[in-house]
């Protein structure tokens, strides 16, 4: 089963204390990097809260948006005029000296540190509140789980194609390989033939065996194919693993790259090198999506 990097879900609930509305969402990344945002009071949760992402999500950077207000309907966040307009007279004292205009309004200057303070903190606490923040965080990242799979079923359905298509020119390739030494051995017997028309020169036969026994070896790909076609039966493998395997997928497309390269570099016949281009592209549709596979 193949999980989707880029996902969305979301979740809200009621207690007697809180409304809460949670947020989760994640782009690409190599490594599990989690962001989250919570009212000041809430701070001492960072740490639970990441360690509940890390269940869920193994790749990725992940965004966690708590929105958190007292049901009595007081706000438990207010604006702290004071640092407010300290950053505004700094930006226009600055706007003045590079002789740029001043921002149209403040609303970008909210989300700096210390503007927006908790003015209930006795209405939120972190230890009372946690249980509950903890369950819809849980609930967000089903949701979020949800879209991923979704996302991922279509990937695999994308990446079975393109595997298909590499089975379908090996297949073709293999074929074709054990004719390229007679054709080579034949067009030699020719330009040979036409060469020494009118002379007394002789060909023996072991000249003739030991200059194709040389070009046979140098294009055997037979080692090739049976490597490449057991990358993709383990390829096959991943994708029907119970567990998203996107990091051993791009192991491993990497492999099937260099054995696909290798076939292209030995191939010395117009219609393998055709095959080998559609395996290239077909891996570097692979590669692409599986940039988005956790």
């Amino acid at each position: 089963m193949l999980l989707s990097m880029t996902g969305f879900g979301a979740s809200k609930g009621q207690n007697e204390q809180l409304n809460v509305a949670v947020e989760v969402r994640a782009v690409n990344n190599r490594y599990l990097k989690v962001n989250s945002r919570f009212p000041d009071a809430y701070a001492a949760l960072e740490g639970e809260i990441e360690r509940v992402v890390r269940e869920h999500v193994a790749r990725g950077t992940v965004t966690v948006a708590f929105d958190v207000r007292p049901v009595a309907g007081m706000s438990a966040s207010q604006i702290n005029t004071e640092v407010l307009t300290a950053y505004w007279n700094q930006v226009k004292d600055l706007s003045r000296q590079l002789k740029v205009g001043s921002p149209a309004d403040m609303s970008s200057f909210l989300t700096l540190p210390g503007v927006v303070t908790d003015s209930g903190r006795g209405e939120l606490d972190a230890e009372r509140d946690w249980p509950f923040l903890k369950s819809q965080l849980e609930e967000a990242l089903g949701k979020f789980k949800e879209f991923r799979v979704r996302e991922g079923h279509s990937m695999g359905e994308d990446l079975r194609l393109n595997g298909r298509v590499i089975v379908s020119s090996l297949d073709e390739i293999a074929k074709t390989a054990s004719e390229v030494v007679k054709q080579y051995r034949d067009k030699l017997l020719d330009r040979i033939g036409e060469l020494l028309k009118g002379t007394n020169v002789v060909i023996t036969e072991p000249d003739l065996i030991r200059e194709v026994s040389l070009f046979a070896d140098r294009c055997d790909i037979n080692e090739e194919i049976t490597r490449l076609r057991c990358h993709l039966e383990q390829f096959e493998a991943f994708l029907s693993d119970k567990v998203s395997q996107g990091r051993k997928l791009d192991f491993l497309i990497q492999e099937m790259f260099r054995e696909v390269n290798t076939i292209g570099s030995k191939a010395n016949n117009v219609s393998l090198a055709r095959h080998v281009v559609e395996m290239k592209s077909a891996v570097e549709r692979i590669r692409e999506v599986l940039q988005n596979v956790e």
